[in-house]
C-alpha cells in the first residue's frame, strides 16, 4: 500500500472517513509513517483499542508530537503498572469534584474580570482572551505563578500553552513555534519544581502527609513517586504538570465553537443562557462530538491480533477514528446538524462519546480531564450566551485540513455589553 502520511498531512480531518467511505465497510488498511495501520472506529472497537493486550502506547507516539502536545517521558507514553501508578496522580488531581469546582469558580471569575475589559475595546479575538482568562484561572488553581507586571507573564504563558496544542500535528512554522513553547514552559516549570523541593522538605520526603501533596497540582507532582518509588526527575515532573495546565487551557478550543454554534443557531442562546435541566452541559457534549478537535488516536499492536476476522499485524499502528466515530450515522442521527438535544437528559455511553478517547480514565489511557473540560464549558457557555456583542464581517471557516481547526478569524467580537 502506498503511504497516506502525505495524504493525512494535507487532508487533515477528513482523510480518515473519506478512506473508510472509498472502502468496503469495517476496518480500513493503510500505512502511516511506513509502518502497516489499520483503522478501527465503533464502541467495540473502542474497548478493543484501549485493552493493553491489544494496543500499546509506548514508542507508539512520534517524536514531533512529543516534542510538542506532550513531552518526553510524559504519561501517556507508558503501559502496564508504569502507566498505572503515574496515572493515578492525574486521576487524583483531576477527578475529585471539590477540586473541579473550585477550578470551575476560579474561571468564572476570571470571566467577569475579563469580559469588563472586553467592554472598554473596539473589538477582541474571543480565542486569545478565553486562552488567557483560562491559562490565569488553571494556573492559580495549580500552583503556577504568574507575574502580571511588568511583562505579563500570564499571556506569554497562555500563547506557549496554546502552541503547544496548535503546532502538534503540523510542519513548518507552527511546529517549531510549539518545540520553542514546550522548552521554555518545560524549564520554567522544572525550576519551580527544584526550588519547592529545595525549600520544603515534606513535598520530597516518603511517607508526606497527603494535606501537604494535595496543596496544589505543583506539589502534588513534586512529590509524587513513580512505581520504582523515586521521585521524577525535574523535567518530567514540568512535563507532567504541563500535561495538567495544558490541556484545561485547550477547551479555549470548544469555547470558540460554542460561540460559533450559537452564531450559527441564534434560536438556541436563551436557552443556554438560562442553563436550566443541565441544557449547558447538554450543549457541551454536543461541542466535543460535532466540532473538531483530534482525528484519532494511536498505539502500537504488541502481538499478531486479530479485529473481526481482520488479522492485524505484530507492530501494526492501530488508529481508532475519533472524527469519524462522533459523526457516525450509524451512531447519531443526521451527525451533521448541531443538536444539544441528543444529550438533553442522558449522558452518553463510556465508549460512545470519544472527543477525548475511550475506555476508563481510572486505568486506562482515557484522558482523566473530561471532568474539567465539561465543568469549565458549562462554566463558560451560559455567561458567552448572555453575553451581549456584535460579530463583524470575518472569516468564520473551520478549515477541516488544520489540525487542530479552529475558526480561521479566531471568532472577533465588538460592541461588547
Amino acid at each position: 500500500m502506498l503511504d497516506s502520511t502525505l495524504p493525512l498531512l494535507s487532508q487533515g480531518y477528513a482523510w480518515l472517513p473519506d478512506l473508510s467511505r472509498r472502502k468496503s465497510p469495517g476496518p480500513v488498511r493503510t500505512r502511516l509513517l511506513g509502518k502497516p495501520a489499520i483503522a478501527l472506529r465503533g464502541p467495540a472497537a473502542v474497548a478493543f483499542f484501549y485493552d493493553e493486550n491489544h494496543v500499546r502506547r509506548r514508542s507508539a507516539l512520534p517524536e514531533p508530537v512529543l516534542s510538542t502536545l506532550f513531552g518526553k517521558g510524559a504519561v501517556h507514553t507508558l503501559d502496564g503498572a508504569e502507566h498505572r501508578g503515574r496515572k493515578s496522580l492525574f486521576v487524583s488531581l483531576l477527578k475529585d469534584a471539590s477540586d473541579v469546582a473550585r477550578l470551575a469558580q476560579q474561571v468564572a471569575e476570571e470571566w467577569e474580570r475579563s469580559s469588563k475589559e472586553w467592554s472598554r475595546q473596539p473589538q477582541v479575538a474571543l480565542f486569545d482572551e478565553v486562552s488567557l482568562l483560562i491559562t490565569r484561572a488553571v494556573c492559580r488553581w495549580a500552583g503556577v505563578p504568574l507575574a502580571e507586571q511588568p511583562h505579563d507573564e500570564a499571556r506569554r504563558t497562555a500563547r506557549d500553552l496554546v502552541a503547544m496544542v496548535d503546532g502538534f500535528a503540523t510542519a513548518g512554522p507552527r511546529h517549531w513555534r510549539a518545540r520553542r513553547a514546550r522548552g521554555r514552559q518545560e524549564q520554567r516549570l522544572a525550576e519551580l519544581v527544584e526550588e519547592l523541593r529545595a525549600s520544603d522538605g515534606d513535598v520530597s520526603a516518603k511517607g508526606a502527609p497527603e494535606s501537604v501533596i494535595r496543596e496544589s497540582v505543583v506539589r502534588a507532582v513534586a512529590a509524587h513517586r513513580d512505581a520504582d518509588g523515586e521521585l521524577l526527575d525535574p523535567r518530567t515532573a514540568a512535563v507532567e504538570i504541563l500535561n495538567v495546565i495544558r490541556p484545561t487551557v485547550a477547551v479555549t478550543w470548544y469555547t470558540v465553537f460554542g460561540a460559533h454554534a450559537l452564531h450559527r443557531n441564534p434560536a438556541l442562546r436563551q436557552r443556554l443562557a438560562e442553563d436550566r435541566d443541565g441544557y449547558a452541559r447538554a450543549f457541551a457534549h454536543e461541542l466535543r462530538r460535532f466540532y473538531p478537535f483530534a482525528p484519532f488516536v494511536a498505539g502500537l499492536a504488541p502481538d499478531d491480533l486479530e479485529w473481526h476476522g481482520e488479522a492485524i499485524p505484530r507492530g501494526a499502528l492501530v488508529l481508532l477514528d475519533l472524527y469519524g466515530q462522533n459523526h457516525d450515522p450509524e451512531l447519531w442521527h443526521d451527525p451533521y446538524m448541531f443538536d444539544p438535544e441528543r444529550f438533553v437528559g442522558r449522558e452518553p455511553g463510556r465508549d460512545e462519546l470519544v472527543p477525548q478517547g475511550g475506555g476508563d480514565a481510572s486505568q486506562g489511557h482515557r484522558c482523566p480531564g473530561e471532568d474539567i473540560t465539561l465543568a469549565v464549558l458549562s462554566t463558560l457557555l451560559p455567561r458567552l450566551a448572555r453575553l451581549e456583542y456584535e460579530v463583524p464581517e470575518q472569516d468564520l471557516r473551520i478549515p477541516l485540513n488544520r489540525v487542530p481547526t479552529r475558526p480561521r478569524s479566531g471568532f472577533v467580537i465588538a460592541d461588547v455589553r
